[in-house]
């Protein structure tokens, strides 16, 4: 079957009315908490998979990716007219896209960080049309060593690429590892750390584990410093169509960042967050006038908006192929699939086709729906942000609650909750990225059954993680990284990086 067979299933899930409609709403809500700083996707649909379950589940994943690439959308607004960054994503977009605003050129920068993550996510999308099924037919050959091999490169990778020091990075993988065993044994059922607490053999949800870590967390960080009503360049906001030199300007730094933030999306521990520094920096390097950049060019903006939206997409590659999540917030689709009784991974095309095609093709409607949200209702989103901040997070605390309670009606989740939330703020505090834990969390008991059957297999013996050709690849890539870390020359790159990044 090829990709327009593929692409005609997928249109005729993505099309329908319900589709359409959900895709609207994931697109409106991820622009709306993109714009809002302080929220963010990952507690949002945290927040939203206990109201999915009577959904389909193409319908489901469909609203809840919307969700996660529109906070990419959203996040350019408040860096352009405030300074500050909705979404981590967009911290780069303040450097330059301010400084245009402070210059009366506030329309520009929005209107050419629209039309690049329109660019951007729709070329992201073909791509992930085009690589998707071999990368899932090459998942086929993977078995039990391959997948920990993967498991174990992929966790070490997101600490690599991860901002900071990766000693602490290791500390949080190692923590959510733990936290992931809580709970009876795969294996045997013997419960494990529970201390005859009955609700802990079952383990510990992702939700209130998620909202816990980045929503009460977020919700006390923010409570230190209350923002109140935020300076926002409003007066300035006209012609949001670019000029033709903009577009000169700004072409070649979307197409570079569409095709830079793909591939960094695709890595563990990527997303639009690197993507965007990358290609910040990649067109600050080739420009010919690299010190107009940090004072209001253009390409500041196109490049990195384009490749975090790029970036967004590119992460539904491994999640969607390898059942991988990339990030924090692919890792809660992970759990939603789960949840809906869908195993990500290389089965899905053949057992989902529905689902798979019909989320990628989505994608094409949401981007379109995205351009139509962020130009025409901009000044709608810029009286968004005059809202103060303490009368947002008494609603975010109790909406979060409420997803927690309803996902089995358990009291003990809303404690865990607030224990989560106390363990996510001071971790921040002690900067320590929360990311890594995220991910070991939920990948820690993909890692442990295959850790298990592929000891069954061999009887014990270990040499099966090395004679396995593909499992001995990525573990070695996975050593190489440690090794890396160690190497002076590039603990001084990587910390220069992360430096310029912050």
């Amino acid at each position: 079957m090829d990709i327009f067979s593929n692409l005609a299933i997928g249109f005729s899930v993505s099309l329908t009315a319900t589709n359409v409609g959900y895709c609207f709403l994931g697109a409106l809500i991820g622009t709306f908490i993109g714009v809002l700083p302080g929220i963010g996707p990952t507690v949002t649909i945290a927040l939203l998979i206990p109201l999915t379950y009577k959904l389909h589940t193409a319908t489901a994943i469909i609203m809840l990716a919307g969700i996660y690439y529109g906070a990419q959308y959203g996040g350019s607004t408040t860096s352009i007219l405030v300074n500050l960054p909705g979404e981590a994503s967009s911290v780069v977009t303040c450097l330059d896209g301010y400084q245009m605003a402070r210059r009366g050129r506030a329309g520009p920068a929005l209107g050419i960080s629209a039309f690049g993550s329109f660019i951007a996510g729709t070329i992201a999308t073909f791509g992930l049309a085009l690589l998707a099924p071999p990368m899932a037919d090459f998942a086929l050959k993977f078995g039990s060593p391959e997948y920990f091999g993967l498991l174990c490169f992929g966790l070490i990778a997101a600490t690599f690429m991860a901002q900071g020091s990766m000693l602490k990075s290791l500390v949080m993988v190692i923590l959510g590892l733990l936290v992931g065993t809580v709970g009876r044994d795969l294996v045997t059922s013997y419960p494990r750390f529970v201390y005859g607490i009955p609700e802990l053999e079952d383990g510990i949800g992702l939700v209130p584990v998620i909202m816990g870590l980045f929503g009460v967390g977020e919700i006390l960080r923010n409570m230190e410093s209350p923002l109140g009503v935020r300076t926002v360049y409003h007066e300035h906001i006209r012609g949001l169509l670019p000029s033709r030199k903009d577009w000169r300007l700004s072409i070649g730094p979307i197409l570079r960042g569409s095709v830079v933030g793909f591939f960094a999306g695709v890595l563990p521990g990527g997303g639009g967050g690197l993507a965007s520094y990358t290609s910040y920096a990649l067109e600050k390097r080739i420009s010919k006038a690299p010190q107009e950049f940090g004072r209001g060019a253009i390409q500041g903006v196109a490049g990195p908006e384009a490749s975090n939206n790029a970036g967004s997409q590119g992460a539904f590659i491994p999640l969607l192929t390898l059942g991988i999540p990339a990030n924090s917030v692919t890792a809660l689709l992970v759990g939603a699939l789960m949840i809906h009784g869908v195993q990500p991974g290389p089965q899905i095309i053949s057992q989902s086709p529905d689902i798979f095609w019909g989320v990628i093709t989505s994608m094409y409607l949401g981007n379109a729906i995205l351009l139509i949200l962020n130009l025409p209702l901009i000044g709608m989103w810029v009286r968004m942000l005059r809202v103060p901040y303490r009368i947002m997070f008494p609603v975010i605390l109790l909406f979060c609650m409420i997803g927690v309670y309803s996902m089995n009606n358990s009291i003990f989740e809303i404690y865990l909750l607030g224990i989560f939330g106390i363990i996510g703020y001071f971790l921040s505090k002690l900067e320590f990225e929360l990311a890594p834990m995220i991910l070991a969390f939920v990948l820690g008991p993909m890692m442990e059954d295959a850790l298990k059957q592929s000891l069954l297999i061999s009887q014990g013996n270990l040499m099966i993680f090395v004679t396995h050709p593909i499992s001995a690849f990525f573990l070695g890539m996975a050593f190489l990284c440690i090794l890396l870390q160690l190497i002076p020359f590039v603990k001084k790159f990587r910390a220069l990086a992360m430096k310029e990044d912050s």
